[in-house]
């Protein structure tokens, strides 16, 4: 049986729930335990940093997205109004605005993290290797494992799907070598029921998987993978160490080709929305490949550009004449394998020219769709959404971060495809709306009552 921690009949304190540790979970975070408020910081991933933990440039700037996140994961993992609790989920949410009664599942790690130092040695000598989801599957983990080098908190946990202790009763050489003894094969899950006063959602995106699109491959065309995969390829941590190579043969490609719009902006066979940022990390993701190969030629298929923000048009242009990325405005029709090589077959509406590209590397960029946590997290907490699993905000013009359910707020991209710079926005306005409230609460309790008058006399 788990264990439970339960702190249900202590008072209600001006505490935060905030459930996703991303960029937008991590901000609020900060916002509101920097003004002198307890936070409780839930992240199901072993380590926080959500996906801006797996980019390797932001757009327009190609600053080091670890550069920036690094810091704010450190900072919140170090905070001491800030509780983490990472590997855990929110199972339950009762009660209302001041008083939401929660139960949070914090899954056995198999590791007693409070005496694990981080040493990484029972990752170094385990003998069972598994694809990465976090490198997108181009790379392999251990099956104990943190996620990436950076991991804040830098403990690991066993994946007993695939831990050779718990699939065959064998092995158990990361307990043998733990110097510390915080291999624990026995832990269970652990049940914690927490008192909050505010809720704030930011579970974060998922992307719409290529198995989807058969016109692109359904995902089993080699050497055609997702954006995200690419910025691991990119990337200085990921499988490949920065170098561009491709995940058939390694072999770097001297020609890649990027489809813009896959799975968006298609009501017939897919998603009718635009994902919004696609435009800016293909156009940052092309220039980066000709930084890295410098012989290199980019293709890009788009519909047209859509870049609104600062600097983010410009930044476009400098890719098509600085960098000499060829931009083709039309969709791909088909793209198959040839040989060693990825046929593209596509239009150029503005020539008016069939176009027929041998590709050694192809990058899709899918569309953003709801993390599947939030649409459990909008049932448990009766929240609204729209036709395609969003939360729907109760004014998206006014009141933007609220939610129909008071008490209860949004961040990021649990309502819908937005950037970094509007994440954090977002979630600084989330953090500004409940600090409001509990401010507006503190005036309240210290209002000095006045005793009753005496009766005028007649």
């Amino acid at each position: 049986m788990p264990e439970t921690r339960s702190v249900a009949d202590a008072p209600s304190p001006d505490r935060v729930l905030i459930v996703g540790a991303g960029i937008a979970g991590m901000q609020a975070a900060l916002d509101v335990a920097d003004a002198g408020y307890d936070v409780l910081l839930v992240e199901r991933r072993p380590s926080i940093g959500g996906r801006m933990a797996q980019l390797s440039e932001t757009f327009p700037t190609l600053d080091c997205a670890q550069c920036i996140l690094t810091p704010r994961t450190v900072e919140v993992g170090h905070h001491e109004r800030i509780e983490l609790l990472t590997h855990s989920e929110v199972e339950a949410v009762e009660g209302e605005m001041g008083d939401f009664r929660v139960r949070i599942r914090r899954h056995a790690a198999y590791v007693d993290w409070d005496l694990c130092t981080g040493c990484g040695l029972c990752q170094e000598k385990c003998p069972g290797r598994v694809p990465s989801e976090f490198e997108r599957d181009m790379g392999e983990r251990k099956a104990i494992y943190t996620l990436s080098p950076q991991a804040v908190p830098n403990k690991p946990v066993i994946d007993p799907e695939h831990c050779i202790h718990f699939l065959r009763d064998r092995c158990g050489a990361c307990a043998k070598l733990c110097p510390v003894g915080a291999v624990d094969f026995e832990q269970q899950d652990t049940i914690i029921e927490e008192r909050c006063a505010a809720i704030i959602l930011a579970p974060g995106y998922d992307l719409y998987g290529l198995e989807h699109m058969p016109e692109y491959g359904g995902g089993n065309v080699p050497d055609v993978i997702d954006a995200l995969a690419f910025e691991r390829l990119l990337s200085s941590s990921g499988p490949t160490a920065g170098q561009v190579r491709r995940p058939s043969d390694g072999k770097v490609p001297r020609e890649v080709v990027f489809i813009q719009c896959a799975g968006s902006r298609d009501p017939q066979e897919h998603l009718p929305y635009c994902s919004k940022i696609c435009c800016m990390y293909t156009a940052k993701q092309a220039t980066l490949y000709r930084h890295r190969v410098h012989k290199g030629q980019a293709y890009v298929f788009y519909i047209d550009i859509r870049a609104s923000g600062k600097g983010y048009d410009e930044f476009t242009q400098r890719a098509m004449e600085d960098e000499r990325v060829i931009y083709l405005r039309g969709k791909v029709s088909r793209l198959f394998r040839r040989g060693d090589q990825v046929v593209v077959w596509g239009a150029d509406t503005l020539s008016n020219r069939q176009i027929e590209i041998s590709a050694d590397l192809v990058v899709v960029a899918p569309a953003l769709q709801p993390h599947p946590e939030t649409a459990r997290l909008a049932r448990m907490l009766r929240l609204p959404t729209d036709e395609h699993g969003w939360i729907l905000s109760r004014d998206a013009n006014a009141h933007p971060v609220e939610t129909p359910r008071p008490g209860v707020y949004v961040a990021g991209a649990a309502t819908g495809p937005m950037d970094i710079p509007e994440t954090v926005a977002q979630a600084s306005g989330a953090a500004a709306q409940v600090l409001k409230r509990f401010a507006a609460r503190r005036r309240g309790r210290s209002r000095p009552t006045c005793p009753p008058s005496d009766p005028t006399p007649d």
